[in-house]
């Protein structure tokens, strides 16, 4: 039940409850800027941890978990070669000139936060073979 003054007014709406939690209003930037440091930090433990795991399982919970916060695994199989994106580790020659250029396969999980590439995937690409 909801305490009321005489006027009618709800006791929580007078004006001094802005003042009542000055520090939970006031967010500075060096707090804001030491909880990104300490997100990228995180993050880059994950990625150092999903590099040495060992167990799927983990794998698929660490990548999940990321992808919770924005952090998506990029495994480009299938797409066209780019070398602002891709970083190549390989080649596998094709007859098919279709496929010249073509991710055939990643070596190397890469990750994006949000639309920032954080590591670029390492591929291997499909390669015309010579006659």
């Amino acid at each position: 039940m909801a305490w009321f003054r005489k006027d009618g007014t709800d006791r929580g709406s007078v004006a001094s409850d802005t003042d009542v939690h000055p520090l939970q209003q006031q967010v500075g930037a060096t707090d804001l800027e030491r909880a990104l440091a300490d997100r990228q930090a995180l993050i880059q433990m994950c990625l150092y941890a999903l590099d040495r795991a060992r167990s799927g399982g983990v794998v698929e919970r660490l990548e999940e978990g990321l992808a919770a916060i924005g952090v998506q695994a990029l495994r480009p199989d299938g797409e066209r070669f780019d070398p602002a994106r891709h970083e190549a580790g390989g080649a596998v020659p094709t007859e098919d000139p279709a496929l010249d250029g073509v991710v055939a396969e990643t070596e190397v999980t890469g990750f994006a936060d949000h639309d920032r590439l954080l590591r670029a995937p390492i591929v291997i690409v499909y390669a015309k073979k010579n006659p």
